[in-house]
């Protein structure tokens, strides 16, 4: 029996609600590295709102299928991933690693079951791509970019290589033009000075959620 949409959407926004203060608390406890830590209730209802949005989205984006477990739980990451790297500058692999590994399950269960052979293979080949490009630049650049931006470029090359070489750059480049554009405003702003370190998992998140938002997607 096929699933409604709107009651795959109701099931997602269930699932942010229940999740969403879980993820806040995760986020407080990685950015403090206190496992006390207990999150306020301005950021539980922000990141529970991020989650529901993301995963609303994922159910918009690819229906009910093994991708849109890939795609769920990577908003789940990218939400606490963004906020402890805004907070303190870390992207911490206890989520980087869980996501990357999920993310590529939850795709090879697609290929299996859908036959989606050819956009898995490039999932995995845009990771190792992505990581191998970012790798270079935390070699050439250790002070602008660190390994866990490595890391988290390899889960963004699984996810959105899936979709596509285009969509994949694309996403980067939104990152890219999304980071360079805060920094001009902190500049501009006397926020930020041309040596303060500016996190970059925050924009690169950001560039992926808006090229598939934008809809720059064919499903494999």
């Amino acid at each position: 029996m096929e699933i409604s949409r709107p009651v795959l959407l109701g099931a997602a926004l269930l699932i942010a609600v229940l999740l969403g203060p879980w993820l806040a608390r995760v986020a407080v406890r990685l950015t403090t590295r206190d496992h006390d830590a207990v999150p306020s209730l301005a950021r539980i209802g922000v990141m529970t709102g991020l989650v529901a949005v993301l995963l609303v989205g994922a159910v918009e984006l690819t229906g009910l299928r093994p991708a849109t477990v890939a795609l769920g739980w990577a908003a789940g990451a990218a939400v606490v991933l963004g906020a402890v790297d805004l907070a303190s500058h870390r992207l911490p692999d206890r989520v980087t690693y869980p996501a990357a590994a999920v993310c590529a399950v939850a795709l090879l269960v697609d290929a299996a079951v859908l036959g989606t052979w050819d956009a898995f293979l490039r999932g995995l080949l845009a990771a190792v791509v992505s990581f191998a490009v970012g790798a270079g630049a935390a070699v050439l650049s250790p002070d602008g970019f660190g390994f866990g931006d490595v890391k988290l470029l390899g889960l963004l090359g699984l996810v959105l290589g899936w979709f596509g070489w285009g969509v994949l750059m694309t996403g980067v480049f939104l990152g890219l033009l999304t980071g360079a554009v805060v920094s001009l405003l902190l500049l501009a702003t006397r926020r930020a000075g041309w040596r303060t370190a500016i996190p970059f998992g925050p924009p690169l998140l950001t560039g992926a959620v808006l090229v598939l938002t934008l809809g720059a997607v064919s499903l494999g």
